[in-house]
């Protein structure tokens, strides 16, 4: 007992395993369009196809740029007032230790000179800690290697012509 025809196969009999489907020799839809469609007009359509969808692709990059710069733009906004808060911070912070230890020595001058001299010392360890790292700074020189290999490469295949 044989099953009806369905978009281009057979449906079982009752009580069939799914193993003895087997495909019909009538073409599908799809197929029937293949069939009847010119190997120019298919090249055509998959260039259509992907020129929509490299426009779509750049559509959404640009979208997910701009979301990304107003981001990057509030954080880095963000970053700038904590630097103000923070630099208030330690103004406020030296002015306090200014008069407490104008308190101790009985003298605000000789306390504003010491807290000077300990901010200079903290700018002293962070501009040679800071001169250090840029030191250590070597560039691209995995990129610059590579590139200075190009000009040869391309001479040995010019000679190798």
């Amino acid at each position: 007992m044989s099953g009806a025809h369905v978009g281009g196969y057979e449906s079982p009999p009752v009580g069939a395993r799914a193993a003895d489907v087997r495909p019909t020799d009538a073409p599908t839809p799809s197929e029937q369009k293949a069939a009847n469609t010119s190997l120019g007009d298919l090249v055509a359509e998959v260039t259509r196809d992907f020129s929509t969808l490299m426009r779509q692709e750049v559509e959404l990059a640009k979208a997910e740029a701009t979301q990304s710069a107003k981001r990057a733009g509030k954080g880095a906004g963000m970053y700038g007032g904590a630097g103000v808060a923070g630099w208030f911070t330690l103004f406020f912070l030296s002015v306090a230790l200014w008069w407490g230890l104008g308190d101790l020595i009985d003298s605000l001058g000789w306390s504003a000179v010491i807290v000077a001299v300990l901010w200079g010392i903290v700018a002293a360890v962070l501009w040679f800690t800071g001169k250090k790292e840029f030191d250590r700074v070597q560039g691209l020189p995995r990129t610059a290697d590579s590139l200075k290999r190009i000009p040869d490469t391309l001479k040995r295949n010019e000679e190798n012509r």
